[in-house]
């Protein structure tokens, strides 16, 4: 199976995001949104391809083996047993966190982020109506922690939520159970709810391990909205499937009413069937995935550190995506992205787009065939070398 990921799946010519977007200049090798240029697992295409030889697509709805698969999945994967009544479907994440911040706040409360961070989380904030407070995180040497002591600084009686990301995008930590729990506790003490992007959840790497929160929540009475999806470990984006997993039945009619009253709680006729593929079928997939990426990953950041000194870069612990700081080059706070694009002939994440305490930085996918990542590499040392 390893020689599929070798291998890639050309991408070129399909209206894809990565590869055709108008500012992709030929010759340029797209490594910025966070999808895979690897062919999705077996399983998953015989069961879209079962999927369109029905013929109709009309309304449909999920049928209790899709809730038994996200159970099953989140039991033997995260050791979170989970109630089907609990599992609420949305077609992607961000959607999910917009929700959340709906069934959780009201206009004019404030919801803190720890910065950097995933873009969409400012705009889901701003475009609820609601007030954005930073927390930037500590760097250290490249690895970062939560700053607990600006938390609580921040926080005041108008906070009521909070926005984070497990494993982190895009610094690629995960986060310990002990920093999760003090960071409920933080939570439980000034009655702040929790909204958790887990997407990337099942993309770790080895010696490490992914912790759900909602437990550690349930345990001290936080309300939690856990936002999941196979879409980046099974690369399904544009399927359009998702849950958001909510214990707290208040929150969860909330967030349910949202939902209908924007008219976005209807499923597609190929989620149920790329979600059972996904979980219950392609174990296998995932973990030579997984395997061939921390491959990516060891041999970027090896190459880095030996042969390009001016760059600063650190194993992401999860995620395939790999932050790196430019600013002790002569680019550092200029337009990075642009000049990679011209001079290394490949095109990444700006990191501005994750806040202003990415600035310097930009992000790289390696969720990509080896030659591509060497490309990368080759180009990157004849200029900053």
């Amino acid at each position: 199976m390893m020689d599929c990921f070798e291998r890639g799946i050309e991408r070129k010519n399909t209206n894809c995001d990565k590869w055709d977007a108008p500012f992709v200049k030929e010759g340029v090798v797209p490594m910025w949104v966070a999808d895979m240029d690897f062919e999705v697992a077996p399983a998953i295409t015989r069961r879209l391809v079962l999927a369109a030889g029905k013929g109709a697509f009309g309304y449909q709805f999920l049928s209790d083996h899709y809730y038994d698969a996200v159970i099953h999945f989140m039991k033997e994967r995260h050791d979170y047993p989970v109630e089907k009544d609990w599992i609420c479907y949305v077609p992607n994440v961000v959607l999910g966190l917009f929700a959340g911040l709906q069934a959780v706040t009201e206009k004019g409360d404030e919801v803190i982020i720890q910065t950097p961070v995933y873009g969409p989380f400012f705009k889901v904030v701003r475009e609820s109506g609601r007030i954005l407070t930073e927390s930037p995180l500590k760097n250290e040497d490249g690895y970062y922690t939560m700053d607990f002591e600006d938390l609580e600084k921040k926080i005041t009686e108008k906070t009521k939520a909070m926005l984070i990301c497990n494993p982190h995008n895009p610094s690629g930590r995960v986060w310990k159970e002990e920093e999760l729990e003090r960071l409920v506790a933080v939570c439980a003490g000034h009655g702040i709810a929790i909204i958790s992007d887990d997407i990337h959840s099942d993309i770790v790497t080895e010696g490490h391990s992914h912790q759900m929160i909602a437990p550690i929540c349930r345990r001290m009475g936080v309300k939690c909205i856990t936002c999941t999806s196979p879409s980046k470990p099974f690369n399904l984006a544009s399927v359009h499937v998702a849950n958001c997993i909510i214990e707290d039945k208040e929150v969860r009619e909330r967030f349910q009413q949202f939902l209908a009253m924007h008219h976005v709680n209807e499923c597609n006729a190929f989620a149920e069937e790329a979600l059972i593929g996904a979980y219950e079928e392609s174990g296998e997939w995932l973990a030579q995935m997984n395997a061939y990426v921390e491959g990516n990953l060891d041999y970027f950041v090896d190459y880095i550190h030996e042969n390009i000194p001016s760059l600063k870069v650190r194993k992401p612990e999860g995620t395939y995506l790999v932050w790196v700081d430019f600013s002790g080059t002569d680019i550092g706070q200029g337009n990075i992205k642009e000049y990679l694009s011209e001079n290394c002939r490949v095109l990444v994440n700006d990191g501005e787009f994750f806040g202003q305490a990415g600035k310097g930085f930009v992000r790289f996918n390696l969720a990509c065939p080896r030659k591509n990542v060497e490309f990368a590499l080759k180009n990157l040392e004849r200029q900053f070398a």
